[in-house]
Order: C-alpha cells, then structure tokens, then sequence
C-alpha cells in the first residue's frame, strides 16, 4: 500500500515521541534506584556527598571549649582583667632550709652519770620542761650532799647567834662572842647559797628523794631531731644526749657572690620556693654575712621563715628570689593563668558560651604576676584560677577531633 506524504511525517512523529518517553522513564528509574528508603542519596563506597551550603556546622573548633555559667561556679574558675600593673625585678639564689639556730639547742646533761631511763624518742614533740631522761650521777650527789650540809650548818649558826645576841643584850656574854655568832651565820646562809646554785647551774634541784638521781628536762618547746642516748649508757657531763629544735621558724640561707652583694641588703623584701613542691613563702633578708669565705669568695646570707605547718623541712633546697626593684608593664596578668601546650605559652579567655585557649608570648615576671608581650590586649577577660580545668578539656576535645 503507497502511503501519502502526511501520513509518513505522521508515523514517524509517533515513533520520535515514543523514544522521549522510552528515554524519560528510563532516566527516572535511575534516578530512584539512587535513593534509599528515606530519601537520601545512596552513594558507592569511598565516594562522598557534598555538603549542603545551607546546613549549619554542629562541631566547635578544638580550641573553644563551650561552658555554662553554672559550670563555671562549680569548676571554681576566677575571672579577672588584664591590664597594667607593676612587677617586681628579682634576683634570684639556690638556698637551703636549715634549722633556726637560735631555737636549736643541743642538750647535754651537765653531769656525769649513767643513764637510768630514757623517755624522749627521735621525732617527738616536746613541751618546756618536759622529762628527757633519767641520770644517776655520783657528781650530782656530791653536790646535794653538799647542800644538806650547808643547810644545817645554817640552822647550828642561827641557834648560836640567836643564843649569844641575847646573852650580848642581857650583859652576860662579851660582845665579841656575839660578833663571832654573826659572823659564823653569815657564813654558814653563803655556803648554803653557794651550794644551791651549784645545783641551779647544772638544772638539778635539792634532793626529794634519792640525792643522786638527775632528770633531764626540755629547755624549750620543740621536736627532738637527733638523739645520741640509750638506756644504760654512761655519759660525760658535755656530752650531746638530744638535739631539739623549735621548727615553728626556720632559716632559708643562701650564698652571695660578690657581684651580687649590691643587691641583697638587711630587710630586702625575699620570695622563698621551693624546687620539690608548689609552695612558696615570703620574708624578709634577716642576715648578711660581713665576710668573704676563704675558699668559696662567697658571703651567706639568710631569711628567716614562719613554719607553722612543717612544711619547710630542714635540708629541703630552695630558690630565692631576692627584690631589687620594681618596672610598669603595659599588660600584666596572674602568672597561675598560664598552661602550655605543645611548648606554647596560652591562656583561656572569655568568648560567648565559654572559653577560648589564646597563645600568647610572655615577658617578665616575679613569680606571682607575668609581663604579656603579644597575643593579650588589655581588658581581655581571662581565667586566672583553676585554668587547669580548661587545659583538662582542651585535651579531650583535641583527642575527640584527632578520630
């Protein structure tokens, strides 16, 4: 059969159409065997969408560290300023804690005798007047022995004078008896005064009970740091028994070359730290040697220290920062503010919804204030207290961004 021109152009429009449509769906199904269930793209392993512009980031940098105000309250962290301030130019000395030598004293017993008890024990706590240990002493009961001599010569005397200054008065006895009576009790009270500061003197009082036996007592309150003493043993009158020190003050010394005698006088303002742990105390230049040692060409000096906790132990070593002036800084803050990180000085500072670590370059300081030379501007609010509590976090959130 001859087809006319116009149904050619007819047939061959139906055939085209049903080629878009052909193409159409096929293009559709591709396009939903790419989807899930849920509607989201299913992508070949290793291969990754793009992000969506539009969607906000939920993840913080690794330096911010986000905190509400009631966390702030419980981690204890302080706020402050940062701004101008003074610090003091220090010099600083290797020194040791010694025993305060005035409140240190080594105990003898003045006597030669067997030791008959021995209380006090190394490390003990000691009152004034305390019992140390107990003596038998033939030397002590010499002296007693004296004494109770004297004592009765004293009352023979004062019944003999007694006697002759009434008969003196009555016109029965010369006078010169009288006189050789007074005399003879003059004599007799001087050697009874005699005898008993004898006893005075070495710390022994007259006899109650055996007359040879010493007690041996604390001279002050203290703690007994060395003890040369056992039960049994004869001691010489100089020998050392005990050695007690008062530790409620202590001596920090140090040593001073010449080029530094200019810088610590008598009643110089001193920081004292310790080098075993965080502690440090504050004092004052108590004692600048006037000589030069012969073999270290070095002069000792020495601060003397409250130690009311025992904390400063004698034979700790310290540093001294001895106070030579003070310089104005543009920007200053607590020296405690400070962590580092990688080897980088840093400090927390104030960002909305919590802190932020900030390098910072550090310039100046006396222990408790630091100079800031670059990263701080003043005004900037900082945690000077407790920032190890951010140092803690930042942590945790570095290791958390690492995976």
């Amino acid at each position: 059969m001859t087809l006319t021109k116009k149904q050619g152009i007819a047939i061959a429009a139906i055939v085209i159409a049903g080629l878009i449509a052909a193409l159409a769906l096929l293009l559709a199904g591709r396009d939903a065997g790419t989807r899930d269930d849920d509607g989201h793209d299913d992508h070949a392993p290793g291969e990754h969408a793009a992000p969506d512009a539009k969607a906000p980031r939920t993840d913080t940098p690794p330096d911010h560290i986000a905190m509400t105000p009631e966390q702030v309250r419980n981690a204890g962290l302080v706020l402050r300023a940062a701004g101008p301030g003074r610090i003091r130019s220090t010099v600083q000395f290797p020194g040791e804690i010694r025993f305060n030598a005035d409140r240190t004293a080594h105990v003898v017993p003045r006597v030669a005798g067997v030791a008959e008890s021995v209380v006090a024990n190394l490390g003990q706590r000691v009152k004034k007047g305390d019992l140390l240990a107990v003596f038998a002493s033939t030397q002590l009961s010499d002296q007693r022995s004296e004494l109770l001599a004297a004592q009765r010569r004293l009352e023979l005397a004062r019944t003999t004078f007694a006697r002759e200054k009434r008969l003196w008065e009555d016109r029965i006895s010369a006078e010169q008896d009288y006189l050789a009576a007074r005399t003879a009790l003059q004599e007799a009270e001087i050697a009874v005064r005699n005898a008993s500061q004898k006893l005075t003197a070495i710390g022994a009082t007259p006899a109650a009970g055996a007359i040879n036996r010493f007690a041996l007592r604390a001279p002050f309150d203290g703690i007994v740091v060395e003890k040369h003493l056992a039960l049994g043993e004869a001691v010489a009158a100089d020998t050392s028994v005990f050695t007690i020190s008062d530790l409620a003050t202590v001596w920090a010394e140090f040593v001073i070359a010449p080029k530094d005698l200019g810088n610590v006088r008598l009643g110089e303002a001193v920081r004292v730290a310790s080098t075993a742990f965080d502690g440090t105390a504050d004092g004052k230049v108590s004692y600048v040697g006037a000589l030069l040692g012969q073999q270290t060409r070095t002069a000792t000096a020495r601060v003397t220290l409250s130690n009311p906790d025992m904390a400063w132990r004698p034979g700790l070593f310290v540093t001294v920062s001895v106070n030579t002036g003070e310089v104005d800084a543009p920007v200053v803050i607590d020296a405690d503010a400070v962590q580092t990180e990688a080897g980088q000085p840093q400090v927390f500072v104030e960002v909305p919804g919590g802190f932020a670590a900030r390098a910072i370059r550090t310039g100046r300081s006396d222990g408790q204030r630091i100079e800031i030379t670059d990263g701080l501007a003043p005004g900037t609010r900082y945690v000077a207290a407790n920032s190890f509590v951010l140092k803690a976090e930042q942590g945790k959130a570095g290791a958390e961004h690492a995976h």
